[in-house]
């Protein structure tokens, strides 16, 4: 797998766009990286930025952006609702595939470095790429900001990793790192004190507040044997969090940074600031994501609400979406499109999804088009998308009777087979275009004929895998409509039907399509497996639809 890493860098501009675009353009200016995001802020004048790419046209976009940073930005001048120590204030690098997290720390010791010596300015490693412990948490670093810089860089505690140790006026320092992906959240409350803001961000993050006697404003601070501040932990782990005074919305917000999502959710935080805002007398309004959102992380939240309201949650990706937006008034304050900030969207090549994307008449006309593509493999796909999806609908509706709320498991199981089919439609396309391709290929040399061989054969390969994938999906689909067909709602029982009918008809079509690809070749061992699995799979589809048709009565009529 090709190593892909992400970088955020977060500059101390959000008023300019002049500036800000100078600054992207350096980072645009670099092959092979992709810019996914601008995000500026008026109140906290500052600018976060989102790019992908390989960890070399990454790290050179970054350098160039920095350069370029510290041209534009005068820190003398700056003034900003948001900590920050320098006009780069801070550039984490965050694996995304194909690499390690020990890798990317290695990436970003090196932009660090190059930093230092070529610009001439203070960097501070961090995180996953800081080996002292007492300095890997940003906020530790960051401590007394760009005001208090001057007298911190003396310390010889505070030497920088790389670059000088001298205060830079104009540029500040610079903190580049390696973490985990992080998701900048903000919520939205009907208030605009900072104090009660910050009362409620003490509430929830995890490093808590400070233990004091009597009052917790007021009263005197508790301190443990060796004279450090006792913590009273917040309620949420792996979350940062202040409260502050946004004056371009005229409303406080509490600002988090969750930096595990699998400890503390999206969905969870919302929840628990929901639940502590209302205890001090506050409500929450809406809330913002700065920057990109894993996909993962919506849907999730989508289906958390749905639960909650004893919903079934096996809706389309788009519903999950849309339920998550609304809930959490992820567009309160600036219109949410999903295509702009969920990077997994921002990454899809546009090809991936040219057939779904049509509508039904079209995807008709482009079948019955004099072109051999879409052809019998896509439409398996396609039939096996709306089986799953009739299983689905039957699972939707009866876990909206009284006490039948189980069947949302088998909803949401159906809907996933359902996603998955969907998008092998044009991976079929595709894998047959590949093999069109590779026939095209020059064949004058020898090692011309070698290699359009050994690409024809790549090809072949994965357009045999792809249909046969089709089958194990819309096989393990008839699993979900044979319950539905037995104890779902007894209104829904003929949708079932036509969903066996479908899914049976997927696998079929499917293997047909394994078996003309794969003509030729079954001395490969992988391929004459896969052949022998496909003929099991065949015959139990066979059987499956024919159980589900004896349950809805229709063998009977």
């Amino acid at each position: 797998m090709t190593p892909i890493i992400e970088c955020v860098p977060n500059f101390s501009e959000g008023r300019d766009p002049r500036i800000i675009q100078e600054i992207t353009n350096e980072i645009e200016s670099v092959e092979g990286v992709r810019l996914l995001n601008v995000d500026p802020g008026k109140a906290t004048n500052r600018t976060v930025v989102t790019f992908v790419g390989a960890p070399e046209a990454v790290t050179e976009a970054a350098f160039r952006a920095i350069r370029k940073a510290g041209v534009c930005i005068d820190m003398r001048r700056h003034q900003g609702a948001h900590p920050r120590m320098g006009a780069t204030d801070v550039c984490p690098l965050i694996p995304i595939s194909g690499i390690s997290m020990e890798e990317t720390a290695r990436w970003a010791e090196k932009l660090a470095e190059r930093v230092g010596h070529e610009l001439g300015i203070p960097v501070y490693l961090y995180e996953a790429a800081q080996r002292n412990k007492d300095r890997r948490n940003l906020s530790v670093i960051r401590a007394g900001e760009y005001e208090g810089f001057a007298e911190k860089i003396k310390k010889p505690e505070w030497k920088p990793d790389f670059g000088p140790s001298v205060f830079d006026e104009k540029r500040g320092a610079t903190v580049i790192g390696a973490r985990d992906f992080l998701v900048a959240y903000n919520v939205n409350l009907n208030t605009t004190s900072v104090r009660r803001a910050n009362s409620i961000a003490f509430d929830v993050r995890e490093a808590g507040r400070i233990k004091r006697e009597g009052d917790p404003v007021y009263g005197n601070i508790v301190k443990d044997e060796k004279g450090q501040p006792v913590m009273v932990p917040g309620s949420l782990k792996s979350v940062k969090a202040i409260g502050w005074f946004i004056k371009e919305y005229g409303i406080a917000q509490i600002s988090m940074n969750l930096t595990n999502l699998s400890v503390t959710p999206l969905h969870i935080a919302f929840d628990e600031v929901c639940r502590k805002a209302d205890a001090r007398g506050i409500r929450v309004t809406g809330s913002e994501l700065v920057g990109l959102i894993p996909l993962q992380s919506l849907l999730d939240a989508g289906k958390y609400f749905l639960k909650k309201q004893s919903r079934p949650a096996g809706l389309s990706e788009k519903e999950l979406i849309r339920i998550a937006i609304l809930t959490m008034g992820l567009d309160e304050l600036a219109p949410f499109k999903p295509e702009e900030r969920i990077i997994e969207y921002l990454l899809k090549d546009p090809s991936d999804e040219k057939l779904v994307r049509l509508s039904l008449s079209d995807f008709a006309d482009e079948t019955a088009s004099e072109s051999p593509a879409p052809g019998g493999g896509s439409v398996a796909a396609y039939l096996g998308a709306l089986g799953a999806g009739l299983g689905a609908m039957v699972a939707n509706l009866s876990a909206q009777k009284k006490d039948w709320a189980w069947f949302s498991d088998w909803a949401e199981k159906a809907s996933g087979y359902k996603q998955e089919l969907v998008a092998l439609v044009d991976a079929d396309t595709k894998a047959f275009e590949g093999i069109m391709q590779a026939r095209e290929l020059p064949k004058t040399t020898e090692s011309e004929i070698a290699f359009r061989l050994e690409k024809i054969q790549e090809a072949t390969l994965k357009a045999i895998e792809v249909p046969f994938r089709v089958m194990q999906v819309a096989l393990q689909s008839m699993e979900v409509i044979q319950a539905m067909a037995e104890s779902g709602n007894p209104n829904s029982k003929s949708d079932a039907g036509v969903g066996a009918l479908c899914a049976r008809s997927a696998v079929l079509g499917a293997f047909l399509n394994v078996c003309i690809n794969a003509a030729g070749s079954e001395n490969d061992k992988n391929i004459s497996a896969m052949m022998a699995e496909g003929k099991k799979m065949q015959a139990q589809a066979i059987q499956r639809e024919k159980v589900i048709l004896d349950m809805v009565g229709l063998t009977n009529q």
